[in-house]
Order: C-alpha cells, then structure tokens, then sequence
C-alpha cells in the first residue's frame, strides 16, 4: 500500500528524472548526424551497464544481491522492449520526422500505459487521473510543437507513415517496458532489478552493434562519443535508475507521465539560458501540462 512518504518520493524522483530525460534528448539530438541511432543507443547502454555493475558490487550494500527467476524474466522483458527496441525506433522516427513531429506522437505513452495497466496489474480506472494524463499529454505537444525547427518545419511528416508508424511503435514499447518493469520490480530492490536490465540490455546491443558495423554503419568519433556519454550518463544511467525507483514508489501509470514531462523542464532553458522567445502556446502547454500532473497526482 503506498503512503503518503512513497507518493512524495515518487513524484519527486519521476519529475527529476523527466528533467535528465529532456537534457539527454536534446544531447543526443546534437549528435544525429555524427552517430546513427543505433550507436547512440548501444553506447549510452553499455554506460549503464557498466555503472550499475559497479554500483551493485560497492561494499555499501546493505544486503545480498537477490532476484528471483521470475522477476528476471520481466525485467528482461521489460529493457528489451522498453529501452532496446522502442528508445531505437523512436531515435529513428526522431531522424525521420523531426523531434517536435515524433515526441508529441510517442509521448502518448502515459495513456497506453494507463491501459495496460489497467488489465495486467489491476490499475484502477480513476476518471480525473485519465482526464489529467490527457490534458498533460496535450499540454506536452502543444510545447514541442512551439519548439519546433526551421528544419523541421520543412518535413512533411504526414507523409511519412513509416516514420510516424515507428513513433507510434515507440510509445507502446515504452508502455509495456514500464509496466513489466512495475511487475518485476515489486518486493525488490529497485538497484538490482535495474542492474538486471542494463546489464541484459548491454549484452543485447553487442551483436547489434557490431552486427551493423560489418554491414557498414560507421563508428562515431571520439568527440561525438565522448559527449553521447555525457548523454547516456544523465539520460540512461542515472535516468533508468530512477526511473526504476519511481515506478516501486508509484507505479507505471504515474511515473510515465511523470517521465513525459521533460519539454516542460527544458522549456525555462530555452527562454532563460538559451534566449529563444516563447509563444501563447508554450505558455498554455505548460499550463495544460502541470494541470494535468496535479490532477495524476491528486487521484494517487
């Protein structure tokens, strides 16, 4: 049963992991052009991979590492679907259709998310937490949306079905990932069920990796890995262990709206640091988006 100190935990860890999540997009946006989306994915993997390996043999540990076989088996599934297959195809849409095109469309995952698990964990059907993920889910799009780049408003993504058919593809990945990683995290420390997923993770991206070499995808340069490192530290390290401690405080449902938050967090950079101007719609998407998080949050 969750309590009030696991609620505000939760949040707390969920929202700060959307703000790493919006840092490493933009990261990894930057590096489009020097490494394809496979690259990019199995480097910023076997980053974590090795960091949680690390973590989990520190001498700090209060306890013995300890999963069961069952909870392995979702928490396999769950990295596998969830940050394998739907991070690549969505890194491909990203490249096809444009971010502020892509983002808006796989960031429908909270809803597919609800839904499903509404039918595998026994969610319940809250009415204002549905309406909150919609009226968030809006607000999130109308930011990207006001973001969106000379270049970008050059695709016609209409067209493109193969690159919004991958976003879409994306959003439901995410959600099964989320949800199997509620299932195999229940009754565990969420440090080894995360040790457990990017480890897997890792050994899954190796054939792939090199796989893709030998057909020739070039290799990124030492800059360009260096700073998808950076990337993958904020946005796949610490963001899927975190990720990971939200979803044991509050669940898939919650904490993938929660994750989908990032645009808001960038949104203050962009204005403040960055000086690009803000429009009414940047102003009524962020307002839609923290509604919507109050109404999640209030119904939990």
């Amino acid at each position: 049963m969750q309590t009030s100190l696991d609620v505000l935990l939760g949040v707390g860890i969920g929202l700060f992991t959307a703000f790493l999540w919006g840092i490493s997009t933009n990261i990894y946006k930057s590096q489009s052009e020097e490494a394809t989306p496979l690259a990019i994915s199995a480097i910023k993997m076997w980053l974590s991979g090795i960091v949680m390996t690390i973590l989990v043999l520190l001498p700090f540990r209060t306890g013995p590492f300890n999963i069961p076989f069952t909870s392995i088996g979702f928490l396999i599934a769950s990295v596998t679907i969830g940050l394998v297959i739907g991070d690549l195809v969505y890194l491909i849409s990203q490249e096809r259709i444009g971010v502020s095109h892509a983002f808006p469309i796989a960031n429908i995952f909270p809803i597919t998310t609800y839904i499903i698990a509404i039918f595998l964990v026994g969610e319940k059907l809250i009415i204002s937490r549905f309406l909150g993920v919609i009226i968030a889910i809006i607000g999130i799009a109308l930011i990207s949306n006001a973001q969106k780049t000379k270049d970008e408003e050059n695709i016609n993504f209409r067209t493109d079905f193969v690159g919004i058919g991958l976003a879409l593809l994306a959003a439901l990945c995410w959600s099964l990932g989320s949800v199997f990683l509620q299932i195999g995290v229940e009754g565990n420390d969420p440090l080894d069920a995360n040790f457990v997923r990017m480890v897997f993770g890792s050994v899954v991206m190796l054939p792939l990796f090199f796989g893709a070499r030998q057909r020739g995808m070039p290799a990124p340069s030492k800059r360009s890995t260096k700073i998808i490192l950076v990337g993958g530290f904020l946005g796949m390290t610490m963001g899927s262990l975190l990720y990971t401690y939200a979803v044991n405080f509050v669940g898939a449902a919650v904490s993938s709206l929660l994750g989908s938050t990032a645009p808001l967090f960038a949104l203050p950079i962009s204005i403040f640091v960055l000086n690009e101007k803000y429009t009414y719609q940047t102003i009524l998407g962020a307002l839609l988006t923290v509604i919507g998080v109050i109404l999640v949050v209030a119904a939990v």
